[in-house]
């Protein structure tokens, strides 16, 4: 589905609502998905974000096989009637066999200017609590890139004030789990992409340290700026493979295990309860800075 208002144009497959390309005055900011790097461009993280511990969900007394980052990025969507932008709905909500839950998921893109807004809302349409986490996990281009290049682009983060912060790790990942570092690290906020960035994988900016983010190029002009004010979490990513040519800047509300965590999912960290009948919601912004 192509969608195009003022100055921006977008395309989203129905196969997992991603957002596939986000273009402006013809210049394309989003990963292209070429499978050499990352088959994906921007997939909607759901019900769980990251890894859980041994790819095992534990639900009121019984153990569920969740694979990272949840299922509704491979699952089809269907395009529904919306007044604000392009919706799109969920085909098939309920999977008792990993997730016990009935609910409905919708996915609404909203254009205004130079900004897309991306609204996901879930209403449970079970008899009890549910759980879940959602989050983005969009990728762009850096622009000129080139793989002799030491610095690649850089990164500013801001917290809910909009004052420029340096965020400190407090966890590492191993084998897709958190672990605590044994000496905390502070990012610098205006961090140098480079070949090394993301050696140990990701970074996991925790406690609502960041709710934007700002891409630069590598002469710190200004790209993009991926805001969410509801953030508890903030990833930044990019394969560890020589020349890969993005990054990814990804606000959650939620967070992968710590290692070794075998609690119910109403004890994990960053996790989210909507009653009966309630609905949850989660809003991002990518705004193309001119």
């Amino acid at each position: 589905m192509i969608y195009s208002k003022d100055n921006l144009t977008i395309e989203v497959s129905e196969h997992g609502a991603e957002l596939t390309s986000l273009r402006c005055n013809g210049r394309e900011y989003l990963w292209n998905g070429d499978a050499a790097y990352w088959s994906r461009h921007s997939p909607v993280l759901f019900p769980v974000v990251g890894k859980t511990y041994n790819n095992e969900l534990h639900i009121n007394g019984k153990v569920y096989s969740m694979k990272q980052h949840g299922f509704a990025r491979d699952s089809e969507f269907e395009q529904i009637d919306s007044d604000k932008g392009i919706s799109f709905r969920m085909k098939d909500t309920h999977r008792p066999e990993v997730y016990p839950y009935r609910f409905e998921l919708c996915v609404t893109y909203i254009i205004g200017g130079y900004t897309l807004w991306v609204q996901w809302n879930v209403k449970n349409l079970d008899g009890c609590e549910m759980y879940y986490q959602m989050g983005a996990h969009p990728a762009f281009l850096l622009p000129d890139y080139n793989p002799k290049d030491e610095v690649h682009g850089y990164v500013r983060y801001y917290d809910l004030q909009d004052k420029s912060v340096c965020p400190v790790l407090v966890s590492a990942l191993e084998d897709g789990n958190r672990v605590p570092l044994s000496v905390p690290k502070q990012l610098s906020c205006e961090m140098p992409v480079t070949r090394d960035t993301f050696v140990q994988d990701a970074l996991m900016i925790e406690n609502s340290q960041v709710t934007k983010t700002t891409l630069c190029d590598k002469m710190r002009h200004p790209l993009l700026s991926v805001h969410s004010p509801d953030a508890e979490a903030y990833g930044i990513w990019a394969p560890n493979k020589p020349g890969c040519p993005f990054v990814c800047l990804e606000p959650w509300q939620g967070i992968c295990d710590r290692k070794g965590f075998t609690g119910d999912i109403s004890e994990r960290d960053i996790v989210r309860c909507i009653r009966p009948g309630d609905h949850g919601h989660f809003d991002y912004s990518i705004t193309i800075e001119k």
